[in-house]
């Protein structure tokens, strides 16, 4: 199979407006619209529904992201093999937030919600894959443009705009369900995908058909899989480590430091001070990472650095604690967002399966959103606040052990 090269010129751009035309508008659906939305049909139990909303969307997230990943790999097409689920992807979701939109119970919001969930992940599985399309010397710099910039802008970017709307909620799921189609359009045009009905004759192509068997074979043991495996752990402890304490950042300025008044400024700083490494290293990690050829030390220093910044909070308890906390948690999470797929691309156990392997080691950050705060949760109940730092510190460690022990990749 003939490797797909697109330019970077043509990829960084794309991999910049793809990621955050989905991802914004998600995060302003689901931190502003649902929830005002569910108390608009159902005040009296809007904590328990928005919880049921969370944990559905993450079962439904979690199949439809391998699914699409897997489907995308199998692919033959005139518009190549990641195109065709991308805007299909992006059209169903659009559709999906109009009829959320309309909904006044909570039974069709629910349904409308999970299409919503399911198309988003035919875009998310799909769309990470393109960063297999740089070339050689420019891998990590589209890594970094993918998470780095195109994940920044859609986290921190949308939210202001959102809040636009939450006086009128309907049609906000309206405009940014258009604009989610519009954008990922844009990335799909600037991007260009070449055919992909040239990759296997007719004869391999009846030989790549699904069987039962492939249900055996779908993840491969360990000795041949040893590296990804190792990345993908790494990828759950680092999450753990750092969402045990964002997940938990309010109740740990108010009620472990005891911040009072300051409470909303000190949270404003660490935001702030996190919001400019991400751009930072969105910037700058990539590049340096090509023209250094090293990939696995600033991924592995990455979860070394959310080790470090729990330690200091822990120690310090103080300004100077928080602000070297936010130095060194925005550094680790720069750098991880800008390079930590690539190293998972260089260790995918199967070449042929890119998009399934990306979507499964983006699993990571579902789950560990899900279960960190569970963990923190109970160690905070057990043990005070104190042990949180101590929690993140640990598994922090762990991931970047994990990442250090990976062999095929050797800086």
């Amino acid at each position: 199979m003939q490797k797909v090269t697109v330019n970077l010129k043509r990829l960084l751009p794309a991999l910049v407006i793809g990621p955050a035309s989905w991802l914004g508008p998600y995060v302003v659906m689901n931190s502003l619209f649902l929830p005002a939305l569910i108390q608009k049909i159902d005040a009296p139990h809007k904590v328990e529904l928005v919880s049921l909303f969370a944990t559905l969307g993450m079962i439904f997230a979690a199949i439809s992201n391998m699914v699409a990943g897997a489907l995308s790999d199998r692919t033959h097409s005139r518009f190549g093999k990641r195109t065709p689920w991308i805007i299909g992807g992006a059209l169903c979701f659009m559709l999906a937030m109009i009829g959320a939109s309309f909904c006044n119970s909570i039974p069709a919001l629910l349904v409308a919600w999970m299409v919503g969930q399911i198309a988003l992940n035919f875009i998310v599985a799909p769309m990470v894959a393109w960063i297999d399309f740089a070339p050689e010397g420019g891998r990590a710099t589209a890594s970094s443009a993918y998470g780095g910039l195109g994940m920044a802008l859609g986290n921190n970017g949308f939210n202001v705009v959102g809040a636009l709307f939450l006086s009128n909620f309907r049609l906000g799921f309206v405009i940014f369900g258009i604009f989610t189609l519009i954008g990922t359009l844009i990335a799909v045009l600037i991007v260009h995908e070449p055919s992909s009905l040239n990759d296997l004759n007719k004869q391999n192509r009846k030989k790549e058909k699904f069987s039962w068997h492939d249900l055996a074979t779908i993840f491969p043991r360990w000795s041949i899989g040893r590296d990804y495996y190792l990345a993908l752990i790494g990828k759950l402890f680092q999450g753990v480590g750092n969402f045990a304490i964002t997940g938990y950042i309010l109740y740990i300025m108010t009620d472990f430091l005891h911040r009072g008044s300051q409470t909303q400024s000190s949270i404003q700083l660490i935001n702030a001070i996190m919001l400019a490494f991400g751009i930072l290293m969105g910037f700058v990690a990539g590049p340096i990472a090509d023209k250094l050829k090293i990939l696995k030390y600033p991924v592995a220093l990455s979860t070394i650095s959310l080790a470090i910044a729990a330690l200091s909070m822990f120690i310090l308890r103080n300004t100077a604690g928080i602000i070297i906390y936010a130095f060194f948690a925005g550094l680790g999470m720069g750098l991880w967002n800008a390079l930590d797929n690539l190293l998972n691309l260089e260790v995918i156990p199967d070449q042929n399966r890119v998009a399934f392997f990306l979507g499964v080691y983006n699993l990571g950050n579902t789950i560990t959103q899900a279960i960190a705060p569970v963990i923190a949760g109970a160690v905070i109940s057990l043990y005070g606040y104190s042990a949180v730092f101590v929690v993140s510190f640990v598994f922090a460690l762990i991931g970047g052990i994990c990442m250090l022990s990976i062999k095929s990749v050797k800086r």
